[in-house]
């Protein structure tokens, strides 16, 4: 393998392959077998080596010691001719558990198996390494998750272009792709979130911006070489050139495939990968890690919290379908003619209720079946994975039946894409029995009437063991020792025992076969040609039956491109139904494309209201390039509101309904979010700079087709600085970006830019005040807010009363500058901020704050830095407006103006 093992990993499994210091080392001079063990780790050196020996996968030495402390098992000792040393093993039976930890810890892990019987060998048992597994290339059921993707990726890079290929081996999917700079490189590798990583030699991947946890391994040159990745691809697809695009594309692609390759002990192709599907990213709705993350679509971040949008909308019936939603999830779809063509099919579905349900019941029997073909394909399958098969194959009919009034194009199109296999299921049927044993070695798996010769075999062996069984009975009656008892152990076959009291009773053609305390074993001339008859027919049957089982397993094999394809058809339409399910069960509404601007009526947010007993609707009308400013108490749902708005577009360019009375929607091209608190410590970067950093991505990379969330912009920092940051933000969104944007803020005087700005609107959500009671209505309306509510939101969550009575005394004095309407003049760079400092340079004094200037200093200074006599601030802070009558208004407002100096 032309892979180095990325030295971060926890484990080092270069580290534990070797003999340890003081024991022999020399090959020659080893034990037998522990030279077998240590030529196969030096075969496998960057992985942690299990060497089956009988029922337990073993390992010795410092691979044993280390096995011991990440699998938590006993550490034993060996001693031989080499010298004492350690010893852990792990059974046989249940390694899948513990390959996880190991796995979990960073190893690679290389499984060596016995390839020959005890029987067979002549000497030591020979063993091979059969299987790396890896976390990207991991096949056992145990451990991967059902209906997942479970993805080995490779990035190379060519100049500016980096090539990004992905290979599933559980299933033989196999994507590939190309992006223009790091931060693409990262939105595909987010979407593929894959479990191992292979880096190119020009290549680079930061993975402290992955919302993943890949292992890194970084690839050698030669494995990346593009004239051996374009030989590798031949017997995958006919011409490389023409199916995969570019050069970088090829390498990416040569390298994760021989890399599954190897991990799988093959020495040629993987026969189960028969499609390489290129795609384009721009091709998808972009959804980078942050986004991803923030609106929760497969993870939730809230403490105790588990639901999400994919849990919430995740009616699937299979694995299959589970898959295909994941996927429509994280890459919806921007053509818009595909896109109504799914809400076509789900709205059909959602009509239709016992198609619905029809197609729902039947899906509910079919077992993985991308999964069930590469086994197959690999020659893993055993007994149980063909009737797996077979019971999937029995629900296709009803499938077919189903859709055959099927009036939506992508219904009646999977209609015929959805091949029974009606020969590959009768094969199953008339081959292998209804409930085989899980070892297919041993006899068991064939169905009587498949195959004359197996027949006649177990027809010997059953008329044996009859005769056997009568026997007893017949020798009791021959000879009177009514003690008399026929068995079979492993060691002396078939054997007659007769009690010691009886022996002098025990007739002249019994042949004394074994002594025991109390009695004694024999056996007849006719019982001995019995035992080699069943014995012979037994050995016979079971090897046959293996070959046979073998042909079948062939048979069904070379039908992987057919398995495949009917995979992918029921994938979908599993897909298109949950999201009917949900449609109907949810009261989900169906989405129309146009032109204008993101116009929803009584929207919901859909996660939010599948936990809670009441969620309050919401309008959005949001005109093409709009920027909304939200403003509002702290809890009121602001955050939620613009989740909400986003995940409505994130579903319905899935293809799903969506939680809303009405939605009328754009093609959005990209979905940004800047909300919430978080710091990367580790990177050097605090919660401002990460926040700066994510603004950075947006205002770079978003377009006036995309949607975009800003949440608090410019609080981590202070407050004339985040005015600043916050205002530059939305102007040059609304002037240079173009993009619909909802930006909730709790910097009240940035609402003024409705009225600088065509395009700036303000929403506010309402409250109520009854005294120190403040109720959140969660209803957005027209305008700005008057007040954030932060003290009463203090005391709702159980402040002390003294903290609260001190910050509303502060507030009450005038100290919540950001709702007392301090003067806060923001044109630009060169803006004044309310302590007369130039917004964001940090030089100016608060008023009051200790510094030893007198009242009328202060009052100079801030009558010098922002133009306003005091006594006018004064003034206008006495009047009372809500009595206050129309002629005292004009009169005080001339006597303002002219202590003002105006005429």
């Amino acid at each position: 393998m032309n892979a180095a093992a990325d030295t971060d990993a926890d484990g080092d499994a270069s580290a534990v392959t070797g003999p340890p210091d003081g024991m022999v080392d020399a090959r020659e001079e080893l034990t037998p077998m522990l030279r077998q063990y240590f030529e196969c780790c030096a075969d496998y050196e960057d992985a942690l080596l299990l060497f089956q020996n009988g029922d337990f996968y073993q390992t010795y030495c410092d691979a044993a010691e280390e096995v011991a402390r990440v699998c938590e098992l006993t550490l034993t000792r060996r001693e031989d001719s080499t010298g004492s040393y350690p010893m852990a093993g792990i059974p046989v039976d249940n390694a899948a558990t513990y390959v996880e930890r190991l796995l979990d810890a960073g190893y690679r892990v290389a499984v060596a198996e016995q390839v020959e019987t005890p029987e067979e060998a002549s000497g030591l048992v020979d063993r091979a390494v059969t299987q790396v597994v890896t976390p990207g290339t991991v096949l056992d059921d145990e451990l991967l998750g059902t209906g997942t993707t479970n993805y080995v990726a490779a990035v190379v890079r060519e100049g500016a272009t980096r090539a990004v290929a992905a290979v599933d081996a559980s299933t033989g999917d196999c994507l590939v792709t190309s992006v223009d700079d790091e931060t693409g490189l990262t939105a595909e590798l987010d979407r593929l979130a894959p479990a191992e990583l292979l880096v190119g030699p020009d290549a680079s991947v930061d993975r402290e911006a992955l919302s993943v946890d890949p292992m890194v391994t970084d690839h050698e040159a030669a494995g990346m070489d593009v004239e051996a990745a374009t030989a590798r691809l031949e017997p995958y697809v006919s011409r490389p050139e023409a199916a995969v695009e570019s050069a970088a594309e090829r390498r990416a692609c040569g390298a994760v495939l021989g890399y599954a390759e190897w991990t799988q002990g093959d020495d040629g192709p993987l026969e189960y990968v028969t499609r390489i599907r290129r795609y384009d990213p721009r091709d998808a709705l972009g959804l980078d890690a942050t986004a991803i993350r923030s609106l929760e679509l497969f993870e939730n971040r809230g403490a105790g919290a588990s639901e999400t949008l994919f849990s919430v909308v995740d009616g699937t019936a299979c694995a299959l379908g589970r898959r295909e939603l994941d996927g429509w999830l994280r890459r919806p779809l921007v053509d818009r003619e595909r896109i109504e063509a799914r809400h076509e099919a789900v709205a059909e579905l959602a009509d239709e209720a016992l198609t619905r349900e029809t197609v729902r019941e039947a899906l509910h029997e079919v077992y993985d079946l991308e999964r069930l073909a590469g086994r197959v394909s690999r020659g893993r399958a055993n007994a149980r994975d063909l009737r797996s098969l077979a019971t999937t194959l029995d629900a296709v009919p009803a499938v077919v039946d189903a859709l055959d009034g099927a009036e939506a194009p992508r219904l009646r199109d999977l209609r015929e894409r959805i091949d029974p296999l009606d020969d590959t299921r009768d094969l199953i049927e008339r081959a292998i029995r209804p409930d085989p044993p899980v070892e297919v070695t041993e006899g068991g798996v064939i169905r009587e009437g498949f195959d004359d010769e197996l027949d006649e075999l177990r027809a010997t062996e059953r008329e044996g063991r009859e005769w056997v069984a009568d026997l007893e009975a017949k020798e009791r009656e021959r000879t009177g020792i009514q003690s008399l008892s026929v068995g079979h152990n492993q060691v002396h076959g078939y054997y007659i025992e007769v009690t010691d009291p009886n022996l002098d009773r025990v007739p002249e053609n019994y042949t004394r076969r074994q002594t025991l305390k109390n009695a004694e074993r024999f056996y007849t001339p006719e019982l001995k040609r019995r035992e080699d008859e069943i014995i012979g027919a037994a050995e016979r049957a079971d090897a046959l039956e293996y070959e046979r089982f073998r042909e079948v397993r062939e048979t069904v094999a070379a039908e992987t491109d057919r398995l495949q394809a009917l995979a992918d058809a029921l994938a979908e339409l599993d897909a298109l139904g949950a999201l009917a399910t949900v449609a109907v069960e949810r009261d989900y509404a169906r989405p129309t494309f146009h032109d204008g601007g993101i116009d929803i009526e009584a929207g919901r947010h859909p996660v939010v209201e599948a936990t809670q007993e009441r969620f309050v609707p919401n309008d959005a009308a949001l005109p093409p390039g709009s920027v909304t400013l939200v403003t509002g108490p702290n809890m009121s749902g602001k955050s939620t509101y613009m989740r909400q708005v986003a995940l409505i577009v994130v579903l319905a360019q899935a293809g799903g309904f969506v939680p809303a009375d009405e939605a009328r929607l754009p093609v959005i091209d990209r979905v940004f979010t800047r909300v919430g608190a978080s710091d990367d410590i580790a990177g050097g970067q605090s919660t401002f700079m990460r926040e700066m950093v994510e603004l950075t991505e947006i205002l770079h990379e978003a377009t006036d087709d995309s949607l975009i969330l800003l949440d608090e912009v410019g609080r981590g920092t202070s407050t004339a600085d985040g005015r600043a940051i916050a205002r530059a933000t939305a102007e040059f969104v609304h002037d240079e970006v173009g993009a619909t944007t909802l930006f909730a803020t709790h910097y009240h005087d940035l609402t003024e830019l409705a009225d600088e700005r065509d395009r700036v609107r303000n929403l506010h959500f309402a409250a109520e005040r009854d005294g120190d009671d403040v109720t959140f209505l969660h209803r957005v309306a027209e305008g700005p807010a008057s007040s954030s509510y932060g003290v009463e939101v203090a005391l709702m969550a159980g402040v002390p009363d003294p903290v609260v009575e001190r910050a509303r005394a502060l507030v009450d004095g005038g100290a919540d500058d950001d709702e007392r309407g301090t003067q806060v003049t923001l044109s630009g760079v060169g803006g004044v901020a309310e302590n007369g400092a130039q917004a964001g340079d940090g030089t100016g004094a608060r008023a009051g704050d200790g510094t030893g200037t007198t009242a009328a200093e202060r009052d100079g200074a801030a009558r010098d830095a922002a133009g306003v006599d005091p006594s006018v601030a004064a003034a206008l802070r006495d009047a009372d407006l809500a009595t206050t009558t129309p002629i005292e208004a004009l009169n005080l407002l001339a006597d303002l103006k002219e202590r003002v100096g105006e005429p």
